[in-house]
């Protein structure tokens, strides 16, 4: 153990997570789309990036929370089989597209940089990861620049179980086992589903084993007593472990399409896809399968400003743009560690909290401006350094670091508590999601050793009231995206688990249904139902 060494330390934390979507009964499934188009604009560019760093020899250090419901459709055999086969028609899609723009000056480089890219994509997947992303993501924790932290099950909206202890703590629990199933380790951390906080969670991830969580500014700065520091040092909680507040400044340069770095002009407009905007009939080969116009990810203006006729996409232009951006934000964290460190005479750590999926999905160029900005830090004489919770945590020896404080409720989401997840449009799911949980309970209790048929039925009822629980049903019918898949989903997992509740009690299960719901929702495959037991 050290002390800390540098006037101050930006934490930065990618949050990477999806639902867990799977669909055998289909060939093709258009909501599937959103995992392959994570995989190829997200997580292996992101992937790719961190690999290019670390074999330059820039030691930076960041964290990244992953999921277990995206672990486990990693992890999936038929998913990885579907995006392979996804990718390559992809490739398909944009040869084509450079033999339709080959006389486009415009579009025609655009064109060729999405093919070169597609193309590195099936090489990293087929070749280098050999289809195994687990993999890949245990070697970069190994390298010991990116410390890989756990989530919750399913990404329940916590606040909204907190009613009945033990559903929590089963969503903190399997998380975390299944954390230690993949990478062969205990979590240091965990990322509470949409920072939702309610006081006493953190005795539940204590129980775990875990060390630190990361919470939204209020929920720090309301916390009692009021810590000195604000989010610019970790609070130690009642039950001994730590939390890290989001920094709302860096936030905002980086999430805002509006204010922020994403809504530059020059930057890829992320609506204008030709999945929309080009003849049907050329890219029939693409849609013909999900039976509709969709995302293709081959986009080819940029976002120009606040009008519908948008401008040509100028690949080198955003590029330059994103460098731009890493040296505007290192400047401004130089700025702002000198002033927090004159002020409250401390190394400050800046912790900086995003979704995963912003780089390279909604924000095309965020992976270049992650690696500009990377390389910057660490190869320029700045003031501060990139620093993982762990590593912060074991250096901070000055007993003032560490602030004793209770943080109070919180969350993320808009207006910063509950009314994401729980409004006049979604406020119905509240009252299945915990009656379903309470007969989760009862079950449990009164089946504290049950074996056979009957073990799997318990089994697979634990399943679906963790599917059920997605915190992202909630949000996708608040903002009715997508509103009628999300509205089925949460109706299928409610109703398979009574139906399966039903059968347990009036012991009367069906092997056959059984086996044709454990064969859909495949989830946790080691799961003990008695997570649930009180």
């Amino acid at each position: 153990m050290q002390t800390l060494k540098h006037k101050g330390y930006l934490c930065l934390v990618l949050h990477a997570h999806l639902p867990y979507i799977r669909h055998p009964e289909h060939d093709y499934f258009l909501e599937e789309n959103w995992f392959y188009e994570a995989i190829t604009e997200t997580y292996i560019p992101l992937f790719d990036l961190f690999s290019r760093l670390t074999d330059d020899g820039i030691n930076f250090r960041m964290t990244l929370s992953i999921t277990p419901t995206l672990i486990e459709m990693f992890n999936d055999r038929l998913l990885m089989e579907r995006y392979g086969r996804h990718i390559e028609r992809l490739i398909e899609l944009s040869e084509r597209e450079v033999s339709r723009t080959k006389r486009d000056i415009h579009f025609a480089p655009v064109a060729r940089m999405y093919r070169e890219r597609f193309q590195r994509i099936r090489y990293l997947f087929d070749e280098v990861y050999e289809g195994d992303l687990v993999h890949i993501l245990r070697q970069l924790q190994d390298t010991g620049n990116i410390e890989i932290i756990s989530g919750a099950a399913t990404h329940a909206y916590l606040p909204n179980l907190s009613l009945y202890s033990q559903a929590v703590k089963a969503q903190i629990k399997v998380g975390s086992m299944y954390y230690r199933k993949n990478f062969g380790r205990l979590p240091n951390g965990m990322w509470l589903p949409e920072c939702g906080f309610v006081p006493g969670f953190d005795t539940y991830m204590r129980e775990e084993g875990i060390r630190f969580f990361f919470l939204d500014t209020h929920g720090i700065n309301h916390g009692k007593p009021l810590p000195r520091y604000g989010v610019y040092a970790p609070v130690l909680c009642p039950a001994g472990i730590c939390a890290f507040g989001r920094d709302a400044e860096t936030s905002g340069q980086v999430w805002s399409s509006i204010g922020g770095y994403p809504g530059d002009y020059d930057y890829r407009d992320f609506y204008r896809d030709i999945g929309f905007d080009i003849d049907k009939d050329h890219i029939k080969s693409f849609l013909h399968p999900y039976g509709t116009k969709t995302y293709t990810g081959l986009k080819y203006y940029r976002i120009t400003g606040k009008t519908d006729r948008k401008e040509p996409y100028v690949i080198q232009r955003a590029r330059d743009k994103a460098a731009e951006h890493a040296a505007n934000f290192v400047m401004n964290r130089e700025v702002q560690v000198n002033v927090l460190s004159e002020t409250h005479g401390i190394s400050p750590v800046i912790t900086a909290t995003y979704d995963a999926e912003l780089f390279g999905h909604w924000w095309f160029e965020g992976t270049d401006w992650l690696e500009n900005l990377m390389r910057k830090i660490y190869l320029s004489k700045v003031n501060f350094r990139t620093i993982t919770p762990s590593d912060y945590l074991s250096q901070a020896l000055h007993p003032g670091y560490l602030q004793i404080c209770e943080p109070s409720m919180s969350s993320w989401g808009d207006m910063g508590y509950n009314a994401v997840w729980l409004n006049d449009r979604n406020d119905y799911l509240c009252r299945h999601l915990l009656k379903a949980t309470e007969r989760m309970l009862y079950l449990a209790d009164k089946f504290p050793n049950a074996g056979g048929l009957l073990r799997r039925a318990l089994n697979q009822a634990a399943r679906e009231i963790l599917l059920s629980q997605h915190s992202d049903w909630a949000f996708i019918i608040r903002n009715n995206t997508a509103l009628e898949y999300a509205k089925r989903r949460f109706e299928e997992h409610i109703g398979r688990f009574t139906f399966l509740y039903q059968s347990i009690i009036s012991e009367n299960i069906a092997a056959k249904r059984l086996r044709e719901i454990e064969d859909k929702d495949r989830i946790f495959k080691d799961i003990d139902y008695r997570v649930y037991s009180r």
